[in-house]
Formats: C-alpha cells, structure tokens, sequence
C-alpha cells in the first residue's frame, strides 16, 4: 500500500492541528510509523483513506458509528431536517419529538436533557449529584479508561498536566462491593459514577447491589452508557441488567457519527436543572449547539432503526462470528494465547501478549500493521452493523496472515524487525 498522502497530510495536520488529530485516541501516534491512514469517506462497513487504499473498517468513530457509514435511514433524516434549518432562538419542535422518543426507547428515564459530547453530559450528572446530596466527593469506577475531559476526571490520570490536585475524586475497583461501602463508611460521597459492564457481564448481584448501598446511603448511582447505550440493547446496559441508576449518560451510538449526547434520569434530581423547582438552582447544561435538529433528526433515526431492525442482536451476532473466527484462525498458526480476543460480542477488543504472556505495544504495533497491509483498520474489533460476509472473510483473512508473522517475530524472541518503526503508544501517557 502506498501512504504518501496520507503521511503528508498527517505532517501538515500536525503543524495546525496540536497532536494532529481532535480526538488522542484517533492519534497517529496509535498507529504504526508511516502507516496512519486520513480517511476520505466511507460507506457502510468501509473506508477509503486519501492515497485510495480500501479498508475495512472497525471501532468507526470510536464506537459512535454502530449502524455504518452514511446510513440511509439516518442520511435522508437528517436530509430534510436542514432545509428546514438548524438552530433557533427558541426550542424547536423536534426537541420535543425527539425526548419523547429517547424516553420510550430508555423508558427507565423520566427526563432528558442533549448535549454534543459525552464529556459534558457526564460532567452535568456530577454536578447535579452534589448539588442534590449537598457532597463532594466523587467515586469513579478506577478499571475503566475515560468518563471525561474535565477536571475531576483527567487529573485522575496520568496526563494530568495543568489540573489542579484532585483531592475530592477517590476511586473503586470494578466487582468490588465491599470496597464502595466501605468508602462510603469513610467519606461523604455524592455520587458512583461508573459504567455497568466492560469487557465482560457484571458479577452476579453486583449492579443490584450497588443499587442498593446508593439507596441506603443517599448516594447518586450514575452510569456512563457511552458505550454500553445501544450496543447492549437500545436502552443500554440498565435495560440489559434491569438496574436502573439515579442518572445515566448516553453518546456515540445514539447519533451514528453526528454530535449528540444525553443527559437521562429520574424527575426529582433533573428538575433541579429546570424551571419548576423551589430549591437552589443547578446550572446544568446550557448548550448553544445542544438541540440542533440534523442532529436530533438523525438520533430519533438511529432509535427507530434499532428497535425495528433489532441492531443490538445483529451486532452481538457479528461480534460473535468474528470472535470465533479470530481464536480459530489464532489457534491454527500457534498464537492464540498471544493474540486475544476479549469483551461482549458487540464491543470486541484484542490483546497482544508477548512470549510471557504480558500486553506488549511491540506485538500490537506488529498485529496492526499486517491487519492495515490487508486492508483492515481497527484499534479494536468493535463491529457495526454493516459488515458483510465479505467484510468478515476479509478480517479473517488479515487476521490469519497476521498470526502467521506473529509467530515468526514469537520464534525470533524479537518483533523489532518487523514494527516498521516506533511503537504505538498509550494514549494516557505524561510525555509525548
């Protein structure tokens, strides 16, 4: 494959853009040296990058794009909703519409408020939290990787450059019931804030139990569905699970690639950000760009073709083809307890381990590099619902001439010489 356009314009998008990318996780720096497609569109499960190199493509828009590229259901909403304009000085009636089908389709929510991006949604349900209990203190979920931009998360990481020290967030490992009670017995906490399930189902009793310690000690219970909402059923993983939170949080998926998020809850707490409450008001979100009615247009689209077409079915059984295919075809070539594939069928990920067994960024840079030679690009497996037999047979296949250099660089003791260059890189990390 040839990248000279793709590698010149990730140098000028450097010079212009700091890091070179609007999001850390799309970085070149998350991709092998010299093999960092730009993409100049896409369509269903496929992209096509400037030099004109097909790929097929996973984890579309960091998770957002779940239905695939330029959908027609969701193009032709948001089609007729622009000639009708965009944004006005009042609400429109479409934000209306479009509440009232978001509540249905998350029926454990009574209230809703939208949004742009996930960050600022997270961060409003904290807010909300403390100003309801009157607390300070936020406990977040510590094996989960991203919940916001925002301070009170950020200066958790190891990226925290500019934030001031984070004395009010502490932090509670998944699974682990007795480790939140006994954080509440030692601080006055506002709020969990956590997402229900990662890379597996939670413990049995665990989302319950949690519940239930919220309840008893007035603790705001919050999920973060970025991820969970829609990919595990289109009312998220409380739906799944049948554990309804204080407060949850919805993006990605909702929009299939276009800017909206949401803000979901019970009445008692959202009203507090409204007009027909008696106590101190929050100010919760306020969003010149929030209600914009392409955006809302394609959300009400996205919610309807899920429930009809049942989406969530289709991508956890695509998930699960492609999950079989790659522990079979890792098997064959002798790695398959070195390249792993992890998570629920719809939000598949993969490890890369080394000859002991441990995550390497060598091995990984390795593995992506042959997927990108045989035209797939993924930081993860993460399906949508476009992929096609086609689609599958062509991962299969990169993935199989993949395992096959695996095991030469595993026999080498060595992957050095075929990275191609440096490494990829962790996204959370203190230098450049």
């Amino acid at each position: 494959m040839d990248f000279t356009a793709s590698n010149e314009a990730n140098k000028r998008l450097h010079d212009m853009v700091p890091g070179g990318a609007h999001t850390y996780a799309k970085g070149e720096d998350q991709y092998p040296a010299g093999m960092a497609p730009v993409i100049a569109r896409g369509l269903g499960a496929r992209v096509w990058d400037v030099d004109g190199n097909s790929y097929v493509e996973y984890g579309s828009g960091l998770r957002s794009v779940s239905l695939g590229h330029a959908h027609p259901r969701v193009v032709e909403a948001v089609r007729q909703q622009l000639g009708l304009g965009s944004n006005f000085v009042r609400p429109s009636s479409l934000e209306l519409e479009a509440a009232a089908r978001f509540l249905a389709t998350v029926p454990t929510a009574e209230m809703v408020k939208f949004a742009k991006n996930g960050s600022d949604v997270t961060t409003a349900a904290v807010r909300l939290a403390r100003a309801a209990t009157g607390r300070q203190t936020i406990a977040l979920c510590r094996d989960q990787p991203f919940f916001s931009t925002d301070d009170w998360f950020i200066g958790t990481t190891a990226m925290n450059a500019g934030i001031p020290d984070q004395d009010l967030v502490v932090t509670f490992p998944y699974g682990d019931l007795a480790a939140v009670e006994e954080l509440f017995s030692s601080r006055d906490v506002a709020c969990v804030v956590l997402e229900a399930a990662t890379q597996t189902d939670p413990p049995p009793g665990y989302l319950q139990g949690l519940r239930d310690l919220c309840t008893t000690h007035g603790v705001v219970l919050v999920f973060d569905e970025m991820i969970t909402g829609f990919r595990w059923s289109e009312a998220g993983a409380q739906g799944l699970y049948g554990v309804t939170p204080d407060l949850s949080t919805f993006g990605k998926a909702l929009g299939n690639g276009f800017a909206v998020s949401a803000l979901a809850g019970r009445r008692e707490l959202m009203e507090l950000g409204g007009l027909r409450d008696s106590r101190e008001r929050v100010f919760l979100l306020s969003t010149t760009h929030g209600a914009e009615t392409h955006s809302l247009a394609a959300a009400m689209a996205v919610m309807d073709t899920y429930v009809e077409e049942g989406i969530a079915a289709r991508l956890y059984e695509l998930g699960s083809r492609l999950a079989a295919g790659v522990r079979e075809v890792a098997a064959e070539a002798g790695v398959g307890e070195h390249v792993v594939v992890r998570g629920r069928p719809s939000n598949l990920v993969f490890a890369t381990l080394d000859g002991d067994g441990k995550p390497s960024q060598e091995y990984r840079t390795l593995f992506l590099r042959q997927l990108i030679t045989h035209g797939v690009i993924g930081p993860s497996f993460v399906v949508s619902s476009a992929l096609t037999d086609e689609d599958l047979e062509q991962t299969l296949d990169a993935v199989r001439e993949a395992c096959v250099v695996y095991r030469q660089a595993l026999d080498a003791g060595d992957p050095t010489a075929w990275l191609g260059g440096r490494p990829v890189k962790p996204v959370f990390r203190r230098f450049a």
